[in-house]
């Protein structure tokens, strides 16, 4: 893997002490026990939207300072590791990225500043079942002599209390999985006859049921072009999974940088338990497979920024070996602190929550596996 430019290297350092001094676990903790509806704490984005990382991916003409997938990445990663839960890779990635990929000028003019101030939260909804299959949209949008009528339903969007406006993929012809005949329109979080309803899900974070009952919009709220929506879809779900893979990477660090101490100081028969031999070879295991992980994660963020030839597979590897890794090594975080971890005061069991959640959010690991090989000709 490349090494990190200065300016990459400067915002890790930045995220890393921001994220360790000012966003830890226990204030996650705090916003978890304050059920809070929005799931994020006010203060917390408010620091972030301060320190510039919601314009990263934003050009320097919107307000943004136009750096690269990597460098978010980074950021991402750090607050992976302490769970800051914050609408940034919902809005300032995938929101973003959908607006660059196939936003008009009038468009990004009107939410990419927005976004980098804050005051606009764009989040993509996609999903219309317990499944990820993007192909099967059913969410229909009627034209009209006004523009379009939308009527469906879409769940587990994420930020989907807090978003001020929608990205949502719909059907505007063909049937459930075609791939032609599906239009993303920008919506309005205030539209008359959409409704929202919050999910409570174990990582504690802000998703929501969106239903649309007869939802009037114009023919300008059409994000790219009527009925050719699949091929920027597939490219802004792309970019999603590489920000998610960089997450995930956090995540799955801090677990097991907690079980690499434990390890070191725990004490069984007068030895720290980090020097019996299976315990030293299962640790090794696991570095190896995080190691293996990282460099996933890395080259599909630099795939996207290099607009390599293989960014769908690089992001299906990424997404499928971060699903495979952090869903052990948070099972091996609880299982080597034995009783302790599965107690709610120790900080382990938000971990684990957190990578089930994840697996899954944007196709999980068989998803990719398939998606992998499909595009390989097998």
């Amino acid at each position: 893997m490349a090494a990190l430019t200065d300016e990459q290297t400067l915002m890790r350092d930045q995220a890393k002490i921001w994220a360790s001094k000012q966003a830890p676990v226990n204030k996650f903790r705090a916003m978890r026990d304050s059920c809070i509806e929005q799931r994020f704490d006010a203060q917390t984005w408010s620091e972030i939207i301060e320190m510039g990382w919601t314009g990263i991916l934003v050009p320097e003409e919107y307000g943004g300072s136009d750096l690269d997938y990597l460098a978010f990445g980074i950021v991402l990663e750090e607050l992976g590791r302490h769970l800051t839960a914050s609408p940034l890779f919902a809005s300032a990635l995938v929101g973003a990225t959908a607006l660059n990929i196939a936003g008009s000028g009038t468009q990004k003019q009107t939410f990419l500043p927005k976004i980098v101030d804050g005051s606009e939260i764009l989040t993509l909804a996609i999903d219309e079942s317990n499944q990820h299959a993007p192909a099967d949209i059913s969410l229909k949008a009627q034209a009209t002599d006004a523009g379009y009528r939308l009527n469906g339903k879409k769940g587990f969007v994420l930020e989907g209390m807090a978003a001020t406006t929608f990205v949502v993929a719909t059907r505007t012809s063909g049937e459930k999985g075609d791939t032609n005949g599906i239009t993303l329109f920008l919506i309005p979080a205030d539209s008359p006859g959409l409704k929202r309803e919050l999910i409570s899900t174990m990582d504690s974070r802000g998703y929501a049921n969106i239903s649309f009952e007869g939802v009037e919009v114009p023919a300008d709220a059409v994000l790219g072009v009527l009925d050719q929506g699949w091929e920027p879809l597939d490219a802004i779900l792309d970019r999603a999974r590489a920000g998610l893979g960089a997450e995930m990477l956090g995540c799955a660090a801090q677990a097991f940088d907690m079980t690499l101490e434990y390890l070191k100081t725990r004490e069984q028969f007068g030895e720290v338990i980090g020097s019996f031999q299976a315990l030293g070879h299962r640790a090794a295991a696991l570095f190896t497979g995080l190691e293996l992980a990282r460099s996933c994660a890395e080259a599909a963020l630099q795939a996207i920024d290099e607009e390599a030839h293989n960014i769908p597979q690089m992001c299906s590897l990424s997404k499928s070996r971060l699903s495979d890794y952090l869903h052990e090594m948070s099972t091996q975080l609880i299982q080597i602190h034995g009783g302790i971890g599965m107690t709610d005061e120790f900080d382990a069991g938000f971990y684990l929550k957190r990578a089930r959640a994840l697996e899954g959010r944007y196709g999980n690991a068989g998803f990719h596996r398939d998606r992998y090989a499909s595009a390989l000709g097998y």
